[in-house]
């Protein structure tokens, strides 16, 4: 990068992104390769039909690469995985390469045309379609490699453990990265809830996204990776290094440390659960030490179908799911798609904002024998598994609730239902300023504070563009954070945490101040949490949290809190 003078800038001492949960790592850069160039415009020296065999081919190897993937890896990259070959062999992806062929192109620009107008389609319509929009230039590279027959661009191999830095990474190589040598992750694209940030979270990878200005740091230059403060540091001291090698060590001694229920310095217990998608994780994240799970996501059973699953198809799901933690408390969210997640058999309308439409309740409500047949199988499935003597504690919760009257209908038609702990997600800021009405009329409130973020900053919570604004740390959701427990201290109702936010150490001890009764999170960060609440009474989290919300932004908010928590050192 050069300034108007033509002459090259010096890297900044410090580049800054968000940070992906609390660790640092140390070590020398090695940078992803290029993407590869765009196909050549050139006539086809093939027949219409080799050119559209070579391009079903390549799609179906690509797809079929994707999916053995998938296998390997299980969890929330399978997951991923599993969604990206899906969209490798859309059937309208597939007309629109045949068409480009017919035309006369050759089969790799007849794919590099289709996929890169799906993607400006994507990209277009913002939310969560627009983060996916990433996934398709992915594909299409893949499949371009596969036809000329040279390696995909991916992850490089220096031969030593290293830092990573990208503009983003696909699925396909942060589901596989070999993380005995990856040390750490940087880009300079994604923001907090992109697929490098989910999965980063997943496997405990030390990771900075959004960083601007990685992509200047250069192969071997070694860097320090803060997740925690979200910075990485160019040109580190020899101090620097080795404090950040302290921290690294103190936070592994942590995580090998004995499981214990979550809890202050003085005993307060702060229930520590896990954020699932899968019945199937359950085992893996009781031996990380969660105490239950604080949101299950139930989208897993809808996405991939075209039409509603049966009562008795997902009962046999949370059947699965409750038996796993048996004794334990469970929190399901009723499906949350619609709008930024489409269904068919939800409507299909477009929308110009899909973030501020008809999702979650929303979408339910207008299709309401898809929320009783969820409930009713959700109330079965705890019969069933209570009757056997493998029951948990269900408890049910509605997604993006925006009214008091959304509450008291959602609460309602769940008791009718069977559900016998119904409860509201606190995901939009009316639903947080009238708490006190809203708990009164439910068993519970759990707060989403990856949407309340965005609601409460007007900043999409995918857009790299506008991370920045995407933290929770910001003292007006802080405040909307301190309005619902408040509320629920008032009332008598438990009030959780389930966004990303509790996985942030200082941050959970903040929320617990705040009023947070439970934390939950991805299973990676519970040690981490664990540890950090253990180190301060519920009076100094309430002063930790104090001091966070007289700050004027989120980052003079984290420093107080960082201030507060350690009075003796500077901030």
């Amino acid at each position: 990068m050069t300034d108007e003078t033509g002459q090259a800038q010096a890297l900044p001492a410090e580049l800054t992104g968000v940070g992906i949960g609390p660790g640092v790592a140390q070590g020398p850069v090695a940078r992803m390769a290029d993407p590869l160039p765009a196909p050549e415009d050139v006539a086809s020296a093939l027949s219409v039909d080799d050119e559209t065999a070579r391009a079903r081919e390549g799609v179906a190897a690509v797809a079929g690469e994707l999916n053995a993937r998938a296998e390997q890896v299980g969890g929330t990259a399978a997951e991923v995985l599993e969604a990206q070959a899906m969209m490798a062999e859309d059937p309208s992806l597939q007309e629109q390469i045949d068409a480009g062929i017919a035309q006369g192109k050759t089969a790799e620009r007849a794919v590099f045309e289709a996929f890169a107008t799906f993607q400006e389609t994507l990209t277009a319509m913002g939310g969560y379609l627009g983060e996916r929009a990433a996934d398709l230039a992915d594909i299409a590279q893949r499949v371009i490699a596969h036809l000329r027959g040279v390696p995909a661009p991916g992850v490089p191999d220096p031969g030593h453990p290293f830092i990573l830095v990208a503009r983003d990474l696909a699925p396909a190589d942060t589901a596989l990265l070999d993380l005995t040598q990856v040390l750490a992750l940087v880009t300079t694209a994604g923001g907090p809830t992109s697929h490098t940030a989910i999965l980063a979270r997943e496997k405990s990878i030390v990771a900075v996204v959004g960083a601007a200005g990685a992509d200047r740091l250069a192969d071997g230059q070694t860097v320090i990776v803060d997740a925690a403060a979200g910075i990485v540091t160019t040109g580190p001291t020899a101090h620097q290094l080795a404090d950040a090698q302290q921290r690294a060590d103190d936070r592994a001694a942590a995580a090998s440390a004995p499981l214990a229920a979550g809890a202050l310095a003085d005993g307060t217990a702060v229930p520590l659960l896990a954020n699932l998608g899968k019945p199937g994780d359950a085992a893996a994240a009781i031996a990380l030490g969660a105490e239950g799970v604080g949101l299950f996501r139930t989208e897993f059973l809808f996405l991939s179908a075209t039409e509603a699953p049966t009562v008795a198809e997902q009962q046999a799901a949370y059947e699965q799911l409750l038996a796993g933690f048996a004794g334990k408390k469970v929190v399901v969210r009723a499906l949350d798609a619609g709008a930024d997640k489409p269904l068919s058999f939800l409507g299909d309308a477009h929308e110009e904002n899909p973030a501020l439409g008809r999702r979650g309740l929303r979408a339910l409500r207008a299709n309401e024998q898809i929320l009783r047949d969820q409930l009713t199988a959700l109330a079965q499935a705890d019969a069933a598994t209570t009757a056997r003597g493998e029951g948990a504690e269900l408890w049910v919760m509605a997604p993006m609730v925006a009214t008091v009257e959304e509450t008291e209908y959602f609460t309602a038609f769940a008791r009718e239902c069977g559900i016998r702990v119904p409860g509201v997600m606190v995901e939009v800021p009316a639903l947080a300023l009238l708490a006190d009405r809203v708990l009164a009329a439910t068993d519970f409130a759990s707060i989403g504070t990856n949407d309340l973020t965005q609601y409460t900053m007007a900043a999409d919570r995918v857009l790299g563009s506008v991370a920045s604004y995407q933290s929770p740390w910001h003292p007006a959701v802080l405040r909307l954070v301190a309005d619902v427990g408040f509320a629920g201290r008032t009332l008598g109702k438990p009030v959780g945490i389930c966004g990303e936010a509790a996985a942030d150490p200082l941050l959970a001890v903040v929320l617990v101040g705040l009023g947070a009764t439970s934390l939950s999170m991805a299973p990676a960060a519970l040690a981490d949490v664990r540890a950090s609440l253990r180190a301060h009474t519920l009076d100094q989290a309430k002063s930790i949290a104090a001091a966070a919300l007289a700050a004027g932004d989120a980052a003079s908010a984290r420093a107080a809190a960082v201030a507060a928590a350690s009075p003796t050192r500077p901030a």
